[in-house]
Parts: structure tokens; sequence; C-alpha cells
């Protein structure tokens, strides 16, 4: 028994040792200076605000690119519209004859696959038109870039979006590919474009970029995949079913339907499309997407940032991103102070 109670007393005297142990490290803890900051929430889904701020990040990124990595990869955009535009003339173009009964059918067709592009353009880090004109114009409204970069941004990715669109246009006809049923769908889209007048096409642009722009959003505010899939999906099936003009979209379907006949020339094309449509598709980004919700979450709405610690970019500029670490780290060092370490995007 004296055995017994002395094993309860001197497994009671470590177990407390322990709990003093416990108890001190996590005063410790406590008194950390990083430790006094709430831990960090995941979430699938990022809140408005942060998404906003995230769009914001985007342009100040895209803004500091060379012109020529601008062009590099608006270019490549350009060639992901035509994967898009084609895979839809060619599914779509096969219902003719349902079409002529309901053409709802072939209208839903299109719109169901052409999102296929903005899907990869948005995940590939792709630079479209549409998209540069909402998130350069919000990074210079919140001031963090300037507004000189909204021309520069602006012209070189409008260029290389025609450039690649045209170039797989061209491709499209010498491989034989834009005859039939498809030839047939591009000569009527081609010329239905510009039919309408000057002002009605700059609003159907305001609608599209509209819907564009907050694909962007949605995508970014997605955290996976299927998320991010989704966002896009959704905005860029609806502006295609309705109408609206979308001036990458426009680089590819109406030089296709010259190349397969179409009654359009290339002065039609330049006055009665690209510009009313460039001009309400920039309206919509930097007006009402960038201004909009800047109001509504940025500065001039005179908001507060959001106190939620988000690292919402990739940065592609390694060799530039670890001399910053390096020199970082070097500096914490020297300081003696120890930081929590950044999340990667």
């Amino acid at each position: 028994a004296i055995l017994a109670q002395e094993g309860r007393l001197a497994q009671s005297s470590s177990s407390c040792f322990l709990c003093a142990r416990a108890g001190s490290r996590l005063c410790a803890l406590r008194s950390a200076p990083h430790a006094s900051t709430m831990p960090e929430v995941m979430a699938m889904v990022k809140g408005p605000k942060e998404a906003y701020e995230a769009m914001v990040d985007k342009g100040v990124e895209l803004a500091a690119k060379p012109l020529i990595k601008v062009f590099h990869q608006s270019f490549f955009a350009g060639c992901y519209i035509g994967f898009g535009g084609m895979l839809s003339m060619v599914v779509a173009g096969g219902l003719a004859d349902a079409a002529e009964a309901n053409p709802t059918i072939q209208t839903f067709v299109f719109a169901a696959l052409f999102p296929v592009n903005l899907l990869i353009i948005l995940l590939s880090g792709g630079i479209l038109y549409t998209g540069t004109s909402a998130t350069v114009a919000a990074a210079v409204y919140e001031r963090k870039t300037h507004w000189v970069n909204i021309p520069r941004t602006f012209v070189v990715a409008w260029i290389g979006n025609f450039l690649g669109a045209l170039i797989f246009a061209l491709l499209i006809e010498y491989c034989d590919m834009n005859e039939a049923l498809t030839a047939q769908l591009a000569v009527k889209v081609a010329e239905k474009k510009i039919k309408a007048d000057f002002l009605k096409t700059t609003i159907k642009g305001i609608g599209c970029n509209w819907m564009v722009c907050m694909a962007v959003f949605l995508c970014g505010q997605a955290q996976d995949m299927a998320g991010k899939m989704v966002g896009i999906w959704f905005p860029i099936s609806a502006f295609v079913a309705i109408g609206f003009e979308h001036i990458p979209a426009n680089m590819f379907m109406i030089p296709l339907g010259m190349l397969a006949g179409a009654d359009v020339s290339v002065l039609d094309m330049l006055i009665k499309n690209f510009l009313p449509t460039t001009l309400g598709n920039t309206i919509a980004g930097s007006l009402i997407v960038a201004g909009g919700y800047s109001f509504a979450f940025g500065r001039l709405g005179c908001n507060n940032p959001s106190p939620l610690p988000v690292d919402r970019i990739s940065r592609e500029d390694l060799r530039i991103d670890a001399e910053k670490a390096g020199s970082s780290s070097k500096a914490e060092a020297g300081s003696g102070a120890v930081d929590e370490p950044a999340i990667g995007a």
C-alpha cells in the first residue's frame, strides 16, 4: 500500500511537471509577436472583397510585365479563342437541319462549347483584352499602378489577341477545315455581326464584357479547379447565348466567315464591329466592373483593405522573388526577428 501510494505521488508530481512545462510553453506562444494574430482560415471560395483585391493584384502584375510578355500571352490567348470558336463552329454547324426547326438548339450547343477557350486562357495565365480592361483599370483606381499602363497594356493585348486569332483562322482555312456546314455557319455569323448600328453593337459589347469580367472575378474567387470551371463556364455561356459582342471572339469569327465567302469587307469588320465592340467592352471592364467594385470594396468607395491574410497571385519572375526572399531573410537574421513564413499563391 505504501509503495502504491508513493507511485501515485510520483505520477502526480510528473504530471504536474508536464502541465507546468505545457503551461509555460503556452504562455511563451501567447507572448510571441506573431501569436496574437488569428489563425488562417482555409476556404474554398474567397469573399467578394478579397476577390476584388485579387483582381487588383492581377492588374498590378500585368502592368509590371514587359511588353513582350504581354504580347506573348495575348497572342496565345488569341489562338485559344480560335480553338474554342472552331469547336463551336464545327459542332453547332452540324446542327443546321435541327436549327431550321428549332434555332435554340444550335445556339445552346454553340454557347455550351465556346467557354473551353476561356477555361484554358484564365487557368493558364493568358491575357485577353476584355479582362485586361478590368484588372489594370482596377489597379489604377486603387493607385497601385500608373494610369499610363492602361493604354500600354490595352493596345498590346488587343494586337496580340487579333494576330493570334487571325493566324489561327488562316491556318484553319489552309487546312481545308472551313468548309461545308462549318463554313455556312461562319458566313452566317460574320454577316450578322456587321448588321447592327454602331450604338447597338456598343451596348452589346458592354453586356458581353460585363459577363466576361464576372467570369474573371469568379475564377479568382474560387480556390479549386472545379469551382473555377463553374465560375468561368456560366457567365461565358450566358453572353454567347444572349448574342452579345466579344472583341477577341469576333477577331476569329469574322475573319473565318470572310475566308468562307461572307459578304463582309475589311472596312466593315473594323468600323461596324471591331470599333464599337472594343468601345463597349472597354466601358464594361474599366467603368462598370473595375469602377463599380472599387466603389463597393476599394478606394473609390473609401473602403478599408481586407484584414484577411491572402497571397492572391502567382509571381512569375522567380529570380526577382528569390532575390527579395534572400534579402528579407538576411534582414531578419540581422535583426533577430522571427516572422511567420509567407503563404505561396
